[in-house]
């Protein structure tokens, strides 16, 4: 996934441009679903730090076909330099690093469309830290939205097998969400002097850095994984990262940032008919009334002042 209020940009008044950038939008709302489906597809094979590391990899290299040419013509973009760069090097490791060793850890205790509910709890904790450490204060709706929230958050702990496996699950896909928010939070600032292609493979790069203390564990359990794991690792590292990352921006700078974050709330959605389409899993009843009041959550701290 990827920041909602990350750059600022202009709607277009092209029709044509308007309909590629909504198709961007449409094919990176389903390949980020996608993404919680794969995890949980090849969770039994590869462990979460393993499976960040690939992942990363695949996406690093895709992207480098891209960037690798423009970096080497006359329309070159320089590194970033000083406070910038010590930004997106946080950015990279908490959200492409951690973040998915966080999630690829609680996709082996919760339905991929559960930790799609959870994660969406990612707004509300960007809005916290930036009311917390950015002075941006706690209005009324950030304090009603957080309290639906994570009573939903509630409602799914509890609606869990009673193993404690379930509540092991939630508690990383919350990390997860945190980690997310940290990342989008150090990320903001950058966008307006680093284009959106450059930041996303830095970050890939960085969470590969981040994660290379598993590569003796990837290398094991690639070595003992069926074609069809492996292929899962590469469509994770492909897809969903590499070119939802490319439509999102090409989306973005297009339709606005208003209209394209909201398309994210179709995320949990499509990520729970996927997951009961291809393994045969539904959050239970509790668990799916917990991720409404998680997305209800959300939308509350959107609301504005008349």
């Amino acid at each position: 996934m990827t920041a909602r209020t990350t750059t600022p940009s202009t709607e277009s008044t092209d029709p044509v441009k308007r309909d590629l950038s909504f198709a961007a939008l449409g094919l990176t709302v389903l390949l980020w679903a996608s993404a919680f489906v794969g995890i949980r597809a090849v969770g039994e094979t590869y462990s979460p730090g393993a499976l960040s590391l690939g992942r990363l990899a695949v996406a690093a290299l895709a992207l480098s076909v891209l960037l690798v040419p423009r970096q080497l013509s006359a329309r070159r973009e320089p590194l970033p330099r000083g406070r910038t760069a010590w930004l997106i090097l946080g950015y990279g490791a908490l959200w492409f690093g951690g973040y998915n060793v966080a999630l690829n850890a609680g996709e082996r205790h919760v339905d991929a469309g559960t930790a799609a509910m959870l994660v969406q709890l990612g707004p509300i904790l960007i809005a916290v830290i930036a009311g917390a450490f950015l002075g941006e204060g706690f209005p009324r709706t950030l304090v009603i939205g957080l309290a639906i929230g994570f009573s939903g958050v509630t409602l799914i702990a509890l609606g869990g097998d009673g193993s404690g496996n379930d509540l092991v699950g939630v508690v990383l896909c919350v990390l997860a969400a945190v980690l997310y928010a940290a990342g989008v939070l150090l990320q903001k600032p950058v966008m307006g002097s680093v284009s959106p292609l450059l930041v996303t493979w830095l970050g890939c790069v960085i969470g590969v850095v981040t994660c290379l203390p598993f590569a003796g564990q990837l290398v094991e359990e690639t070595r003992d994984a069926s074609a069809s794991a492996i292929l899962g690792v590469v469509y994770l590292g492909l897809f969903p990262t590499a070119l939802a990352f490319t439509t999102w921006a090409y989306a973005l700078r297009r339709v606005g940032a208003g209209p394209a974050s909201a398309t994210t709330y179709l995320v949990p959605a499509i990520a729970i008919g996927l997951s009961w389409l291809f393994l045969d899993e539904v959050p239970t009843a509790l668990g799916f009334a917990g991720g409404v009041l998680c997305l209800l959550g959300v939308a509350v701290t959107r609301l504005r002042r008349r």
